[in-house]
């Protein structure tokens, strides 16, 4: 289902939850995960193995359906669409890049023809089929190697190519799924520096999941994954330009609190302070203090 856009973030989850059934068992993925970006924004979602952080981004790539809660992207209703609009919207709204180069491409087609095709699909007129991706090709660097195969380019190429095909259609929003997992430090940093590029020169919205800590420490906003919500959120006055990797300065660190008021406090934390199941509460001037209540 479409819905009105408003002048609120782009993209909206809230009370996500997501479960899947396997045999006679049920397992909760996400547990009322609430996350929000604003229009033009470069963010990162860290989490460990199993967070929930890829069936989050399957979601927002329109692969999968939540379970209840809300999810939102533009004018898309994540949660209601028809299966027209799922192919619209992932034709139109959102690119993604996936981890995994050979997943990327056609290996049997150059990079220009891999970087047609989405346009081919969604009956754009040779012409322009040809200008937007030559225009592309050259934004990511690679319009010396048009009309060469996949098997002929380095990682770190198939991953420029890669970018290019998810900007085909021009969709407003891009996934990147640990975009820099198959590639050495240096290659990195280059694929990190050209998603900044991408997003200066289209406006692109861009959520990069990733567990890589060189790439959350160079964006300016994190939020990270934890048992299937969204825990803590990292602001830092930094660009993809400076050294991956680098320390990042003005770096604060905040716990979300979600939609119906519930705060995840690390586990270490509790246990510093002897916290189990019950905690007592006192506001005092302007200041929030929890204690044992066992």
């Amino acid at each position: 289902m479409t819905v009105s856009e408003s002048d609120g973030p782009y993209l909206i989850c809230s009370g996500l939850f997501k479960i899947y059934k396997v045999a006679d068992l049920e397992v909760v993925a996400l547990r009322g995960l609430e996350l929000s970006v604003d229009r033009g924004e470069v963010m990162a979602v860290v989490g460990a193995s199993g967070s929930g952080k890829s069936t989050m981004l399957n979601i927002l790539a329109g692969y999968d359906t939540p379970s209840a809660g809300t999810v939102r992207v533009g004018r898309f209703d994540l949660l209601h669409m028809t299966n027209k609009e799922v192919v619209e919207y992932r034709r139109q709204e959102v690119g993604f890049v996936w981890q995994e180069t050979s997943r990327n491409l056609f290996p049997y087609l150059t990079a220009y023809e891999n970087v047609e095709l989405p346009m081919l699909l969604t009956g754009v007129s040779s012409k322009i089929r040809r200008e937007r991706s030559t225009e592309l090709l050259d934004i990511v660097g690679l319009s010396h190697r048009h009309k060469h195969k996949p098997a002929q380019l380095s990682g770190g190429e198939q991953q420029r190519v890669a970018i290019a095909v998810a900007l085909a259609n021009r969709p407003p929003l891009l996934l990147a799924d640990e975009p820099t997992g198959e590639l050495d430090e240096v290659t990195a940093a280059e694929v990190l520096e050209l998603l900044n590029n991408v997003n200066q020169e289209l406006g692109t919205t861009i959520v990069i999941v990733t567990h890589d800590p060189a790439i959350s420490t160079s964006v300016g906003r994190a939020v990270a994954i934890r048992d299937g919500k969204t825990s803590t959120e990292t602001m830092r006055s930094v660009s993809f330009e400076r050294t991956i990797g680098g320390e990042a300065e003005g770096t604060e660190e905040f716990l979300l609190v979600d939609s119906s008021g519930s705060v995840q406090i690390p586990r270490e934390v509790l246990d510093q302070l002897s916290i189990k199941r019950r905690v007592k509460l006192d506001v005092t001037d302007g200041r929030v203090t929890l204690e044992s209540g066992e």
